[in-house]
């Protein structure tokens, strides 16, 4: 999982809540959010983008999976992992058939909590509801766009420069070299030179960055480019 990821960690136990987001911030992986109701969960989801969350059954305020239930009514598509400390199948059944991707039992290994999360997140992330954030906007591919997170604007972007910017999110551990850009996006056109990715890579600057000529945010590095996030 990649440093920075924004988790939605909802528990009523104060202790417990507060504990998991420490461990979760001590591995470095995320950034948590807490939250001690349903009604909360559900008021961040509608206004904020979390790379994925975490609920608990037995909210004070209201049933977890009824949470997880009216969030995907909403239109929430991040991964939802359910925590319960109850260990049986129609809990489980209950829960994925609210919605949730996962379901975990306390109490539980660290690690093995940060593994399924980092599955779920490369598994969203490859299918068509993906988003991510870069920088300040949050990147929508299947719209085209990416979203200002200070200010709303909307940056509409070309099928091309959608593109590029979804590679290079999911090249966090792979090589992002011109040339395999260059095979990724347009193919293996014989008419496409690293000119052509260069010119939309300054195109994209000119959208995205607050000084073009200083770019913070689409980096060029040896034979590539890397995005930060």
């Amino acid at each position: 999982m990649t440093s920075g990821r924004r988790i939605l960690v909802g528990d009523g136990n104060d202790t417990f809540r507060e504990m998991l987001s420490q461990q979760l911030l001590l591995h470095g992986e995320c950034v948590p959010t807490e939250v001690s109701s349903g009604a909360q969960s559900l008021k961040l989801a509608k206004t904020d983008y979390f790379d994925v969350m975490i609920l608990d059954v037995g909210l004070p305020d209201m049933d977890g999976r009824d949470v997880c239930r009216l969030m995907r009514r909403n239109g929430v598509t991040s991964p939802i992992i359910m925590l319960t400390g109850t260990d049986t199948d129609t809990d489980t059944i209950l829960g994925l058939d609210a919605g949730a991707n996962d379901y975990i039992t306390k109490p539980f290994c660290i690690e093995v909590l940060l593994a399924r999360l980092r599955a779920h997140i490369r598994q969203h992330e490859r299918s068509g509801n993906a988003v991510f954030t870069i920088g300040p906007y949050t990147f929508q591919p299947t719209n085209k766009l990416l979203l200002k997170d200070d200010d709303g604007r909307k940056v509409r972007l070309t099928n091309k420069e959608t593109a590029i910017l979804r590679y290079l999110c999911m090249a966090v551990d792979r090589d992002a070299c011109r040339n395999v850009l260059l095979s990724e996006v347009w193919g293996y056109s014989a008419n496409v030179t690293s000119h052509t990715l260069e010119s939309h890579v300054y195109r994209l600057r000119q959208k995205i960055e607050s000084d073009p000529y200083n770019a913070s945010i689409l980096i060029t590095e040896l034979g590539g480019y890397r995005l930060v996030r």
